[in-house]
């Protein structure tokens, strides 16, 4: 697997992620009637610094993340990052390589740390693989996302210091 810079020709394969997680219902609170225009604009527009995927040795794309500042101005010292990964890449370390590139690429670029500010709680493999790589969870959120599948749950708030 390889991880390198988001292309023009990968939007395709990115945008069928993207829809495939916002109609899964369980781990972004993203309104599933955007346009394909609105979903590229959030996930690979001026705001996201990177914006990468990571694609398999023939060529198929897994997964994507993107990264930039959490906040504007004063706060724009801690990054934060999303990530998606295709269902059928799941479990075979797509999340975690994706993880670890975009933590690297933050550090490199003198960020102080990185804030996920919604990481859902039902969703045990995000928060399991995030504690994993050195995040903390500061705070949740109680029944501030609602699961398709669990109702309203909370929302992990996370942080990791650089």
């Amino acid at each position: 697997m390889q991880i390198r810079a988001l292309e023009d020709a990968d939007w395709p394969a990115v945008y069928s992620i993207i829809r495939e997680v916002i109609e899964g219902g369980e781990t972004y609170a993203y309104d599933p009637d955007w346009s394909e225009e609105t979903c590229r604009e959030v996930w690979a527009g001026e705001g996201q610094l990177l914006t990468v995927v990571a694609v398999d040795d023939d060529g198929t794309i897994l997964g994507t993340a993107h990264s930039g500042p959490n906040r504007p101005g004063r706060g724009s010292h801690v990054s934060t990052a999303s990530f998606m990964v295709s269902s059928t890449a799941r479990g075979k370390g797509v999340g975690r390589a994706l993880g670890v590139h975009v933590l690297d690429w933050a550090r490199s670029q003198g960020y102080h740390g990185m804030q996920f500010n919604a990481v859902v709680e039902s969703n045990t493999v995000a928060v399991k693989l995030w504690h994993s790589l050195g995040f903390e969870t500061i705070g949740i959120v109680p029944e501030a996302f609602d699961s398709k599948r669990h109702g309203r749950v909370g929302l992990h708030v996370m942080y990791q210091k650089f």
